[in-house]
């Protein structure tokens, strides 16, 4: 994982086959800005290096808060450092907790039915048409029977998931039912769950991970984790938790001036600290999770222990305050 303090950006320019090229790279450090700047332009040097020898290369880094694609670190403000957990304000304004193996999950509840059920509707809508059209020896009937069931296979889908959701008692409960059983069936895992505004966070106190390991991929996986976190856990070689409310459910905008990318101008600074200080005040009254129950053995580690006490102090998981 690396967050780093310092950024700067560099550019060289030359003439390759009779054309302009310029490359633009990042370069980042913890130590200074010339540090960076130093990084910046070695790595810009290299990149144009290939360029020379043929090579297709990208002429900018996309300029992104979180993406581990192009090997960039995480372009965040750093708020502070609690040993190897760094305390992040992301694009929007709010509080993100970083933390290299120990393993956070958030399971947001599913807005819509699963692709593959929405698929085997549609394929039973199809045959179902087919054969209706076969017995009446009208092509017509096909088109009409497979239009009308097209057009209604997203309805039914949504349908049918809602019936399965309300037979066992709604979302959260079958998402604290997949916990519970996760833990039944692996008793060595402690599984500490907690609700946020869109559905469950659970924290990993057993052991540490690797967010590169298969280990810690099979269990996003169990816990059925939001894909793109699962695929940028693997990219930043970190897990991540957001600790402080999103601007917009405690009734701010996101983080001005925006975009919010760090670093920023410094002329701008004025305007981004008065919106952090406003929002920071708001969000006292706010919870960004709430702890529900744990699961499983009752086994701690160590590490995992002193980033829950510092995650659920941030998130204030254990205060009675609204969700946002």
């Amino acid at each position: 994982m690396i967050v780093p303090q310092y950024w700067a950006e560099a550019k060289v320019k030359d003439r390759i086959s009779g054309a302009q090229v310029t490359i633009k790279r990042f370069g980042w450090s913890d130590d200074s800005e010339a540090a960076a700047e130093a990084h910046a332009r070695q790595r810009a040097e290299e990149a144009m290096t290939r360029a020379r020898a043929g090579e297709r290369v990208r002429r900018v880094d996309h300029k992104l808060t979180y993406n581990g694609a192009e090997g960039l670190p995480i372009r965040e403000e750093v708020v502070s450092r609690d040993g190897e957990t760094v305390m992040t304000r992301n694009v929007y304004g709010a509080l993100c907790l970083n933390t290299p193996d120990v393993l956070f999950a958030d399971i947001d509840f599913p807005q819509n039915p699963p692709t593959r059920l929405t698929f085997a509707i549609v394929l039973i809508v199809l045959v179902l048409a087919a054969a209706l059209a076969v017995a009446a020896g009208s092509g017509w009937l096909f088109v009409g029977v497979a239009g009308l069931g097209l057009w209604g296979s997203g309805g039914l889908a949504r349908t049918l998931v809602r019936w399965h959701e309300r037979r066992h008692g709604g979302q959260p409960a079958l998402v604290r039912s997949a916990v519970e059983t996760y833990a039944q069936r692996h008793p060595d895992v402690h599984l500490r769950l907690y609700r946020t505004p869109m559905g469950y966070r659970v924290l990993a106190m057993h052991t540490t991970y690797d967010p590169m390991s298969e280990d810690s991929r099979q269990l996003l996986l169990a816990l059925k984790a939001d894909p793109l976190y699962l695929q940028m856990c693997r990219n930043q070689k970190c897990f991540r938790a957001r600790v402080s409310p999103k601007p917009w459910r405690i009734g701010l905008e996101r983080l001005t001036p925006r975009p919010g990318i760090w670093p920023i101008r410094p002329e701008r600074m004025p305007a981004r600290n008065a919106w952090i200080q406003d929002y920071s005040k708001k969000a006292r009254d706010y919870a960004a999770c709430r702890f529900e129950a744990s699961y499983g053995s009752r086994t701690v580690d160590p590490k995992a222990e002193r980033v829950r006490v510092l995650h659920d102090r941030l998130c204030q998981a254990h205060d009675d305050l609204k969700l946002a």
